[in-house]
């Protein structure tokens, strides 16, 4: 990839799992690689309890707004991570695609949406290091 590699996070609320990983993929690549998120059936707003947790390991994302799912946003991405919804993601071939089978934090506290943001940043690390060549 001559250019910055792109990544795409989807679940069907886009507001919870992948409005997490696209704002520790943001934060941990500090720029060098473009991140989108969007959800099958997007919720009004993003779940209060992942912007607390976010919060609690110094990320905002309280200006963020779920966003809807399009073809263009696949096409335009190099790697599409699903989060429960893999069957409503159009595929493209030559496009990685992962599906990272996490607990959905909708309706939970805090408390529980703690692992959660833990084992995706895990995830998102990895991911990272995928991406980008340590030697960068």
């Amino acid at each position: 990839m001559s250019q910055k590699p792109s990544v795409l996070f989807v679940c069907v609320h886009n507001a919870g799992r992948s409005q997490m990983a696209a704002a520790f993929l943001t934060t941990l690549s500090k720029g060098a690689i473009e991140v989108r998120s969007a959800g099958s059936q997007p919720a009004e707003k993003v779940n209060p309890a992942a912007v607390e947790a976010m919060a609690e390991v110094g990320i905002d994302m309280s200006a963020e707004i779920p966003k809807v799912l399009t073809t263009e946003a696949v096409k335009d991405s190099d790697v599409v991570i699903t989060m429960g919804c893999g069957d409503e993601c159009p595929y493209f071939p030559g496009k990685r695609y992962e599906d990272w089978v996490l607990e959905d934090p909708a309706g939970k506290g805090v408390d529980s949406v703690r692992p959660i943001r833990d084992e995706i940043k895990g995830r998102v690390e990895a991911l990272i290091a995928s991406l980008i060549p340590a030697s960068a």
